[in-house]
């Protein structure tokens, strides 16, 4: 792995003796078999990403996150359901709507990789700080951030959020319009596979109906395009990959610390937005 290889050249003493230890306990001569280094190789679990700029790109989340969920309660069939029907649906897909809202406003992702600390680094820490004496909490009510320069436990891995930054490219490649983007918000909202759901026929049929939209919208403006009703349903399946707790620590964390989504999405979802 090239990563460890560039490692190596500034490795810790630490290292050096683990490494020692482990030659020494290998056959003579017996090198690492194939495949083995990128098996065991920590680099991409230690390769966390934080926003360049958080005040900038979580105003901008909220704003979308506000927008949709306005978008949501302006939808006639859905203010049919029940609350606890409407609030299932929400905290279900919060997150895909969230991103697919951040693609139609095209907002953009600027970040930075931060280093996780090491084990030694970890234990080292952790005994300074309990040599402190009486240390003092966060004030009740304020977020803890965790060390300054962002390096806390909490960073989402650099994987999760090139996914994202590859579905925003993904739809901002296919042009997509406002009104595609409404039924694609409707196909992901109705999901009648959720358990404890109730009125599941009916919401079934919502999301029949809202593909069915989006396939008359492209025969009608894009000629009956075959293959873009395909990569739009390929955006679908994008979507499924993306994970609500990352969104929740990329974007809400840095600002207001630790938060329940639940209990937001239905203070917002209460509220006349």
């Amino acid at each position: 792995c090239r990563c460890c290889a560039d490692s190596r050249r500034h490795s810790s003493i630490l290292y050096n003796i683990l490494r020692s230890q482990e030659r020494a306990a290998s056959p003579a001569g017996q090198g690492p078999r194939r495949g083995q280094a990128s098996r065991s190789c920590p680099c991409g679990s230690r390769r966390r990403v934080a926003l360049r700029s958080p005040q900038v790109a979580c105003k901008a989340a909220s704003a979308v996150l506000v927008k949709t969920l306005r978008f949501v309660q302006n939808v006639p069939c859905f203010q049919e359901l029940p609350l606890d029907e409407q609030l299932l649906l929400v905290r279900s897909c919060w997150a895909p709507l969230l991103v697919l809202g951040l693609a139609q406003d095209r907002v953009h992702l600027e970040t930075v990789e931060r280093a996780e600390p090491s084990m030694l680094q970890r234990i080292l820490t952790t005994r300074r700080q309990s040599e402190l004496p009486s240390q003092r909490g966060p004030a009740p009510g304020r977020p803890h951030h965790g060390p300054a320069g962002g390096g806390g436990p909490h960073l989402p891995p650099a994987g999760e959020i090139q996914a994202i930054k590859g579905f925003l490219d993904k739809c901002w490649s296919l042009d997509i319009s406002t009104k595609e983007y409404a039924y694609l918000k409707g196909t992901v909202l109705f999901n009648p596979d959720l358990p404890g759901l109730q009125c599941t026929q009916y919401i079934e049929g919502l999301q029949r109906e809202a593909q069915q939209a989006l396939n008359e919208h492209i025969r009608l403006i894009h000629g009956g395009d075959e293959a873009r009703f395909a990569k739009l349903n390929i955006v679908l399946s994008l979507l499924r990959s993306i994970n609500a707790n990352v969104i929740a620590e990329l974007f809400f964390r840095p600002i207001i610390g630790a938060v329940n989504m639940d209990d937001m999405l239905l203070e917002m979802l209460c509220a006349k937005l």
